[in-house]
C-alpha cells in the first residue's frame, strides 16, 4: 500500500491525478522510480487516444529578447478554458522562448530538440507530458523566428 508522504511528493512532480499515483505505486511495490517510469508510460497511451482530438482552440504567443531576437508560435488546444489555464500558457510560452533560443527550421526538428529548462527531456516529451497532465490533446501549430538583421 503506498503511503501518503511519497502518494503527494509524485502528485507534486507530475500533477496527476492521485488515483493513478496510487495505482502506479501499488503496482511498482512503492518504488518511485518504477512508478514514475509506469506514470510515463501510461501518460504516452493517454495521448495516443487523444491525438485524433481537434484543436480549434489556442494561443499564440511572443517572446523578444533584448529587442534583437524574437519567436511567435501558435499551440492549439481542444476548449478555450484550456488555453486560458495558467499551465498551458506557461507551455506556450516556453515554446516560444525555446523556438527563440534554438532556432528550429520546422515544427519536427522543434519536437526532437532538448527542452532549455531541462536537457533530459526533449520538447516531444515535454508536450506530451503537458498533455498528460492538462488532459486535452495539444499540437504546436506554427513557429516563426526573427533575428534583426536576418
Amino acid at each position: 500500500m503506498a503511503n501518503v508522504e511519497l502518494i503527494k511528493k509524485l502528485r507534486s512532480q507530475t500533477g496527476l491525478g492521485m488515483h493513478d499515483i496510487k495505482k502506479a505505486l501499488d503496482e511498482a511495490n512503492d518504488n518511485e522510480v518504477n512508478a514514475i517510469a509506469l506514470l510515463k508510460e501510461w501518460g504516452l497511451s493517454t495521448v495516443a487516444k487523444k491525438a485524433d482530438r481537434a484543436t480549434s482552440q489556442g494561443l499564440v504567443e511572443s517572446y523578444v529578447h533584448g529587442g534583437r531576437l524574437g519567436a511567435l508560435v501558435e499551440v492549439n488546444c481542444e476548449t478555450d478554458f484550456v488555453a486560458r489555464n495558467d499551465e498551458f500558457k506557461t507551455f506556450v510560452k516556453d515554446i516560444a522562448m525555446q523556438v527563440a533560443s534554438m532556432n528550429p527550421e520546422n515544427i519536427d526538428e522543434l519536437l526532437k530538440q532538448d527542452y532549455f529548462r531541462d536537457p533530459s527531456q526533449t520538447i516531444q516529451d515535454l508536450l506530451n507530458e503537458t498533455i498528460t497532465k492538462i488532459g486535452e490533446n495539444i499540437k504546436i501549430s506554427r513557429i516563426s523566428r526573427f533575428e534583426l538583421g536576418n
